[in-house]
């Protein structure tokens, strides 16, 4: 039967859904908005499009591989609360939409939506709306981050299911892929050489020691003596290859590579809820509203 434009118009601004489900719903109740909005309560749609909105900055980051190791994707699933985030059917989506993204290819989230669950159970937008429906949280997966070697092979880490890591390195061994893609997780550099820095950025934190410098009353030419000595320390802790190993501070990352015959070059850092502003409020009261049903 035909839809009028209207009646989708109204079913949407009752229920917050999308275009396409509307339509859908209405066909299926031959046009009854009040079918319609009953079905799609039952389906979870209604219920997921009202709740994405809500900050959902808790979560797991998945990694998987693809082209024999020859190339790396972490996949971030977010929720809004760290209960849901172990929560055994979020993490089987989770995991689901991350088997999804290794076999399509798909390269960001959008194109990962649209693609059929693995298991068949419909596509991963769906599978998602359905488990909004089920846990009562914003879910969504948020990015993809892939990274193809340029010669050597990619290595991951992940920490805890909140960090994930995927390095290009050329030589060395699983061992100390291993080691500095830990590294990146835990001393987040910028970039892999002081030539990744942007210019900019070098010139603008020169300026700011400068200035800084300027107000020791010294002499010029110890003034610049102390904004290079900043700038290096700055460039340092700023690059892979600049910074301290984590295992063995006496050594950096550059002069380890160095000794192993091996080389980075490129890395990949994710975390679950960056950049994400997390609403910070009292857990108790939470808890009571739930148990009010509110």
């Amino acid at each position: 039967m035909e839809i009028s434009a209207a009646v989708v118009k109204e079913l949407r601004e009752r229920t917050g859904a999308g275009m396409m489900d509307c339509k859908k719903a209405l066909r299926e109740s031959g046009g009854d908005i009040d079918g319609a909005i009953e079905a799609m309560r039952k389906s979870g749609v209604a219920k997921a499009e009202k709740k994405a909105g809500r900050i959902a900055a808790e979560g797991v980051i998945l990694h998987r591989e693809y082209a024999e190791g020859k190339g790396g994707l972490l996949v971030d699933v977010n929720c809004e609360t760290d209960f849901v985030g172990k929560d055994e059917n979020f993490l089987r989506f989770a995991n689901g939409a991350a088997d999804t993204a290794q076999k399509s290819g798909s390269k960001d989230s959008d194109a990962l939506g649209a693609q059929v669950m693995l298991d068949g159970s419909g596509s991963v937008d769906e599978a998602r709306k359905h488990l909004v429906a089920k846990l009562g949280e914003n879910i969504s997966v948020r990015r993809i981050a892939r990274l193809d070697s340029s010669g050597g092979r990619v290595s991951a880490y992940i920490h805890s299911g909140r960090i994930g890591v995927l390095v290009d390195m050329h030589g060395g061994d699983a061992e100390l892929a291993r080691d500095i893609a830990m590294h990146i997780a835990a001393s987040k550099p910028v970039c892999v050489t002081e030539q990744d820095l942007p210019a900019d950025l070098i010139a603008k934190e020169r300026e700011i020691y400068r200035a800084q410098a300027s107000e020791s009353g010294k002499p010029a030419d110890i003034i610049e003596k102390m904004v290079n000595g900043r700038v290096a320390k700055f460039v340092n802790e700023a690059t892979l290859l600049g910074q301290p190993f984590v295992k063995d501070t006496d050594t950096t990352v550059g002069k380890l590579l160095k000794f192993r015959s091996a080389s980075v070059a490129a890395f990949l850092r994710i975390e679950v809820g960056e950049g994400i502003e997390k609403k910070v409020g009292n857990f108790a009261e939470e808890v009571m509203a739930q148990a009010r049903g509110t």
